[in-house]
């Protein structure tokens, strides 16, 4: 039997004793039967709780609306930006903390009575500011950002329909699109909940992540051990602040700096191997944090087992596959094209004009098609595809080799084990109607199908294909949930949808993203939506009050991304448009330009005469295959060899999906996020730990606040009103030659002649 245990809770300054067996209260666990079986869930999330302290509180909804919006804002506005800077949820932890307690101790503690609540009493300040509530803050912060993605998925389709192809969609269509998107996962994973949240086997991997950082968070600062963290992070802000007006206006170079550009500046393959922004960025380096943290993410925040391997896998790929494929073999005549780019070329290496191939109907015209010939990708894009497919098959077969057998015997366990603490205590608040995720799916299904059949004509997709993409998202969900939740892996399904809708309706690019985005992510939506509920599990939130900050958060952040998106797409002339914009625009858009040569590649042109018998890059299927192979080799080796212990670390799925940013991602990405990430990571966190545990975090979320509040006083106080500096320093990074071709006889504007 445990003794007594006295919890001092880092939020408050009372304690907990969960000695006294008051039936009203969850105690800790009673024996050692009753913990979690798996041992870092035992190291990490408490086995107590206290149901007494207060959830649905005005610090609460004040914190959590203003963190949703202020994220759904920013990181919509980044968005479209060269270096888009995603705000994370742990910015938000950070952030609020110290406001949670400032407001508790400013707030009045006046009690009063609201009509229709009979006699309980409400009050602004119920208390200290507690965990609970910093928990649902987050989450609300969160919501709507399937794996931390930023803002919603289907803006991209109204950025490309009204940026991309010149075309219109009306807001109230758009906010449909997003909306439905957006929520539609939530009714069926609701329903799932019993399956993969409440089971102790289905543990959540980077869920703990969060607990820790929640727990390590608030600790009091203890007297001798330096700076608060506060003044920290406070120190840290206002050095982000001010320096990134530096790389954000004053000398934009420094973005990334391309040195060997510099020393061969009238060498294209030099500036192909140098270039940071259109080529393989040997060398290249910025020193700017947008840079460093946009498309991956703050380095500071991956442990150093994942950089490692996406370094390994980003060395095979851009220094051993793309110049063997380039310079060695000249794959599909590459010297035609750009060694790096995500546009997409006519044979002649001219950019494709694809307005012209889209007739009055928002569908292909073959003729015009016809005229201009197939179309030709960058060997690196190409590539992209052809590792994209392998990542998939990949992924798929590493699992089911190396987790197949424990995913199958925790699912049992799940199904007839018993209950561990955490679900036990977590019986005591009041369950979900089964009928609140019935009538969310419902309505979100039946919205949707008024959206196809009553405005096709805006979104294209027939309601077959709708029923259709939500059955594969649904039949997906169980099995992708249970993987993500034992084994920290999630295959993504956006290639496979768009692959498949590709071939049974081509010649209609809107429909096919819309495809896409209802099959994949209603899906992703799905997972992160159950992936929270296990966050809120493990920390003890009422089940209630988790459901619908993350309704509300969703909704909120939806209609917040589309009103920022439709005011930036209306105010800025020519956005996206990068060979309109101004030089050294930060408004290129590089994530869209990606989704519309996707919505072009699948959707208008084709899988088929792409991938396909009328296309080029047929090989490219191979991919599948071996990407299914690899594990399999790697998988026997260890069984041949059970003693290598090195061998089971080779990750194929990793390895294989470490470029999958790229594009829109470019070297300079990469190669400041590995050097970064390993000073911090590694060194800091062997030599100075202390330090790390302290403060690392903590500087992650301060660099990525400072960046985003001066950014956007940048914009408000500038590029408003269109003032900006022309020297060399603001002129790009001097590396123009790096997109030009190298074939003879190709003849493109501003390329030397060959």
């Amino acid at each position: 039997m445990m003794g007594s245990l006295e919890i001092q809770t880092p939020y408050s300054t009372t304690t907990t004793d969960t000695k006294l067996p008051d039936p009203e209260k969850p105690t800790a666990a009673d024996d050692a039967d009753d913990v979690s079986p798996i041992e870092e869930v035992r190291l990490t999330v408490s086995n107590t709780d206290d149901p007494t302290l207060p959830v649905w509180t005005f610090r609460m909804w004040f914190l959590g609306l203003l963190s949703c919006g202020l994220l759904s804002f920013l990181n919509q506005f980044f968005a479209y930006r060269t270096e888009p800077l995603v705000i994370t949820q742990i910015t938000v932890q950070v952030a609020t903390l110290p406001i949670g307690h400032f407001l508790a101790s400013v707030l009045p503690k006046t009690k009063f009575r609201i009509a229709g609540f009979g006699s309980k009493t409400f009050s602004l300040n119920p208390g200290p500011f507690n965990m609970k509530e910093h928990v649902l803050i987050s989450i609300f912060a969160n919501a709507g950002s399937a794996f931390g993605s930023g803002s919603a998925y289907a803006v991209g389709i109204v950025t490309i329909i009204k940026a991309f192809y010149q075309r219109k969609i009306s807001f109230f269509a758009s906010w449909i699109l997003i909306v439905t998107t957006q929520v539609l996962g939530y009714g069926w994973a609701g329903l799932l909940r019993k399956y993969v949240v409440e089971p102790a086997h289905m543990w959540w991997p980077s869920t703990l992540v969060q607990v820790s950082l929640f727990r390590a968070l608030p600790e009091k600062d203890d007297k001798g051990q330096g700076m608060t963290r506060a003044k920290f992070f406070l120190i840290a802000l206002v050095c982000s602040f001010s320096w990134y007006v530096v790389p954000g206006y004053l000398f934009t170079t420094l973005t990334s700096i391309s040195w060997v550009c510099w020393v061969f500046s009238k060498s294209v393959t030099a500036q192909q191997l140098g270039s940071g922004m259109r080529g393989l960025g040997l060398g290249a380096f910025t020193l700017d944090w947008s840079a460093v943290a946009s498309f991956l993410f703050s380095p500071l925040i991956s442990p150093f087992f994942a950089i490692v391997n996406v370094a390994i896998g980003y060395v095979l790929i851009l220094y051993i596959a793309i110049p063997v494929a380039y310079w060695g073999l000249d794959l599909y005549n590459a010297h035609r094209f750009p060694i790096f780019s995500s546009h997409l070329f006519t044979a002649q290496g001219q950019k494709y004009n694809i307005p012209a191939i889209v007739n009055d109907k928002f569908e292909l015209d073959l003729p015009k098609y016809d005229e201009q010939g197939r179309i030709h990708l960058s060997m690196f894009f190409a590539l992209t595809y052809g590792f994209g497919f392998a990542t998939i098959a990949s992924t798929l077969m590493h699992v089911a080799l190396f987790y197949g057998r424990e995913i199958l015997e925790r699912y049992r366990a799940s199904s007839k084990g018993k209950e561990d603490i955490h679900t036990r205590l977590m019986k005591r608040y009041k369950d979900i109607p089964a009928w609140w995720f019935y009538l969310l799916l419902a309505v979100s299904l039946a919205v949707s199908l008024l959206l196809c059949i009553f405005l096709n004509d805006q979104v294209q997709m027939p309601w077959w294909a709708l029923i259709f993409a939500s059955a594969m998202a649904f039949f997906f969900t169980l099995p992708i949930s249970i993987i993500t939740a034992t084994t920290n892996q999630t295959p993504g399904l956006n290639i496979i949808t768009e692959y498949v809708m590709g071939i049974i309706y081509p010649g209609r690019p809107i429909a096919n993203v819309c495809f896409k985005t209802y099959g994949y992510i209603s899906m992703a939506q799905a997972v992160s939506f159950l992936n929270d509920f296990k966050l809120g599990h493990y920390m003890k939130i009422p089940p209630r009050s988790m459901f619908l900050v993350q309704f509300i958060g969703t909704m909120l952040a939806g209609t917040i991304n589309l009103a920022v998106a439709w005011w930036l797409l209306n105010s800025i002339t020519n956005i996206c448009q990068d060979d309109l914009l101004p030089p050294n625009s930060p408004w290129t858009c590089p994530g869209d330009r990606v989704f519309f040569d996707a919505s072009v590649i699948w959707g208008l042109v084709g899988p088929r005469r792409i991938f396909g018998s009328l296309g080029n890059y047929q090989a490219m299927n191979w991919f599948f295959l071996g990407g299914a192979v690899g594990p399999i080799i790697v998988w026997l080796l260890h069984k041949s060899f059970p003693r290598k212990s090195w061998i089971p670390l080779i990750n194929l799925p990793v390895l294989l999906g470490s470029t999958g940013m790229m594009p829109p991602a470019t070297a300079v990405n990469y190669n400041s996020w590995i050097i970064v990430g390993t000073i911090f990571n590694f060194f800091v966190f062997r030599y100075r730990k202390q330090w790390w545990q302290r403060y690392n975090y903590i500087l992650s979320a301060a660099l990525d606040a400072g960046v985003a509040f001066m950014a956007v006083l940048l914009y408000f106080s500038l590029g408003i009103e269109n003032r900006s500096l022309t020297w060399w320093g603001t002129d790009g990074e001097h590396c123009d030659l790096a997109s030009c071709p190298t074939a003879k006889g190709i003849d493109v504007a501003g390329c030397p002649a060959n």
